[in-house]
């Protein structure tokens, strides 16, 4: 990306009054981060982070309930960015239980197929991870495996955000890998700019200026700034298993309430691999620390540097939100490029 970028002279030209667009991606923020996108824009323009990390949104209790499985003597199996995100009591990295990390639910069930013991695997992650999890459980895996399923969809949390106002939104940047997978349709009902973009700088630039535009010309409709990755259709194949595997439900988010539908449960044909039925679990509600403002930074009014306990307290080492666990977490993420303010 050159020093003069022509994309970002355009959206210079065009922002002539306050804007204020949401991602919500991780990897999205990690790469407005890593470019220093933000200081190529005007200050009238605002790009907010909102709830696009999966392990950050993923609620204090359903930690909990992994660690109550750990604590039943399973062997947990979970993606790195989990290991240090706190429940009430502790975190799975200081639980001293058998937790082992994977790079995928295939891995897990490695491990089901080498043991005796149960094997849960903590099944989190937004419409891009949901479908390979689902394939799985189409194959039938061991008896001793299944999943703590704390997936979510993005749709009824923009629904939340937007019917709050609390962030004044001008419009979304939505993530390309999540519409790789499920397309355009969920998403036209919104009323507000929309855009669809891919993960490199100029990528992230085309898609901020085409929000520009809509706002300028007073529509709202749903543009597709990463046509080489998302069609309109999306993944028919991937939304089908997704769909015969799991279905929505009512859950809570870190930060937000319980969101009506933006949860997937197991299907009752697959309850043999859902952990939460296999041994009774049920997932509370738990209060938050006092001083850390995660929730905030997930609903887009605040940064992390408006937290008293970032970079201080709240370190990548001792981190005391989930925002300073996951890579993609915001916290993270600005405490690894030393972003002190916006």
């Amino acid at each position: 990306m050159a020093l003069k970028n022509p994309i970002a002279e355009k959206i210079y030209d065009l922002t002539d009054r306050d804007m204020t667009f949401m991602h919500v991606c991780g990897t999205h923020e990690a790469s407005i981060a890593r470019h220093g996108i933000r200081s190529l824009l005007p200050e009238n323009l605002k790009i907010v982070m909102g709830p696009g990390c999966p392990v950050c949104i993923t609620p204090q209790g359903e930690i909990d309930a992994a660690l109550e499985l750990a604590e039943k003597g399973c062997i947990i199996a979970t993606y790195g960015d989990l290991l240090r995100v706190p429940g009430s009591h502790g975190s799975l990295e200081s639980s001293g239980a058998d937790v082992r990390v994977v790079q995928g639910v295939y891995k897990a069930v490695e491990i089901a197929k080498g043991t005796d013991k149960e094997v849960v695997f903590v099944s989190v992650g937004f419409e891009t991870t949901a479908p390979t999890v689902a394939a799985m459980l189409l194959t039938h895996p061991p008896e001793n495996f299944s999943i703590l399923c704390c997936h979510r969809l993005i749709p009824p949390a923009m629904d939340w955000l937007l019917a709050q106002g609390e962030a004044s939104l001008n419009g979304f940047l939505l993530p390309g890998h999540v519409l790789t997978v499920t397309g355009l349709a969920d998403y036209r009902r919104f009323q507000v700019p929309q855009v669809v973009a891919g993960f490199e700088p100029d990528d992230i630039l085309l898609g901020i200026l085409m929000l520009v535009e809509q706002v300028r010309e007073g529509v709202a409709r749903l543009d597709n700034a990463y046509p080489r990755a998302v069609f309109d259709e999306g993944n028919p194949k991937a939304l089908e298993v997704m769909n015969q595997v799991f279905e929505p439900c009512d859950v809570e988010w870190r930060g937000f309430p319980v969101i009506p539908g933006s949860g997937l449960k197991v299907r009752e044909e697959y309850a043999a691999w859902d952990a939460q039925k296999k041994f009774g679990i049920i997932f509370k509600q738990t209060k938050k620390h006092a001083a850390c403002i995660c929730d905030k930074v997930l609903r887009g009014i605040a940064t992390p540097v408006d937290c008293q306990l970032f970079g201080k307290v709240c370190t990548p080492r001792t981190p005391v939100g989930p925002c300073m666990v996951s890579h993609e977490g915001a916290c993270k993420i600005w405490y690894h490029y030393s972003i002190r303010k916006v």
